[in-house]
């Protein structure tokens, strides 16, 4: 990982002093790094030796930063890992450009590297997760979402880069088709548990532990799993209060505690953990192609750490 911040760093350059100032805001605020660990994990569980697993994490890493600053200028967001987001310091239009020249940064890695199979995975991650967004924009505060389209949004958005992270290591490996797609259903159910979780502590977590606001997806009008299942067994009286938050934005002082309150007592919360606790038993079913070892077993403690966040 040291190889990889050292990567990260040397690529984040840029004669535009912006770039450098905007990008070491982001990576320097203590992100997690998990996608990038998750690339040298599996290159090297599938007996890879040599180097290119530092560059592509590093890909990883950068492709990961800029939809955080495209993100945060969508969804208005002010904080991220718990300073203000670039767009707070800097503006709209500087975290959109430096997002833009990230993403290029990333395929420059990526071709660098000579695996067209690596590069075709990656970039079609990058389609995928921009599709993602944009179904999410539309599904924004309507209370027609289902699970499903949820799920659908959330495989896009937040489980096509974490399944791209995984496969790239076993496709460096010279691994064969079956580990390779082991591997990417790993890397894709746990990234749907990453945003489950994720989900739920929006209404039950701390500031801290998300890296944003609590109750942000609330205010922004998101409609996540836990309003989702708690719609399903609402009064009218709830429906009213949601309609009246989530589809018109209609939000008061004291709604975010009454929303809270609502997903408690309907269990809506603890459900969105305990399917975030069946993703991660179908991540974890997928490592049985993996040899036992420290790898392996690494590869079974991220999903249990991804949903410790939230127990």
């Amino acid at each position: 990982m040291q190889r990889v911040n050292d990567c990260i760093l040397a690529m984040a350059g840029s004669n535009a002093q912006m770039i450098p100032d905007i990008a070491h805001h982001l990576i320097d605020s203590g992100g997690k790094r998990l996608r990038p660990m998750l690339t040298l994990a599996c290159a090297r569980a599938c007996g890879y030796q040599g180097d290119h697993h530092i560059s592509l994490a590093a890909a990883v890493e950068f492709m990961h930063t800029a939809t955080l600053l495209h993100d945060d200028v969508v969804d208005e967001s002010e904080l991220r890992r718990g300073k203000p987001a670039a767009r707070m310091l800097w503006g709209n239009q500087a975290s959109v450009l430096v997002g833009d020249y990230l993403l290029g940064q990333a395929f420059r890695i990526m071709v660098g590297t000579g695996s067209l199979d690596a590069l075709a995975v990656l970039s079609n991650a990058a389609a995928v997760i921009a599709e993602g967004e944009v179904m999410q924009l539309a599904a924004a505060k309507s209370l027609r979402t289902n699970e499903e389209q949820y799920l659908k949004v959330i495989h896009a958005k937040t489980a096509a880069l974490f399944s791209a992270a995984t496969e790239i290591g076993p496709i460096i490996a010279g691994s064969d088709a079956a580990t390779r797609d082991a591997l990417a259903v790993y890397g894709n159910e746990l990234g749907i548990v990453f945003q489950l979780v994720d989900d739920a502590l929006d209404y039950g977590g701390s500031s801290m532990t998300l890296g944003k606001n609590v109750g942000d997806d609330f205010r922004e009008g998101k409609v996540t799993l836990p309003i989702i299942l708690a719609l399903q067994q609402g009064s009218d009286a709830d429906r009213a209060f949601w309609s009246k938050t989530i589809e018109k934005g209609e939000i008061a002082d004291g709604d975010l505690e009454h929303a809270i309150a609502l997903l408690s007592g309907a269990g809506a919360i603890a459900a969105t953990v305990a399917r975030a606790r069946q993703f991660g038993a179908k991540a974890k079913a997928a490592l049985a192609v993996l040899p036992a070892g420290a790898y392996r077993a690494a590869l079974e403690e991220v999903v249990d750490y991804c949903i410790s966040r939230v127990s």
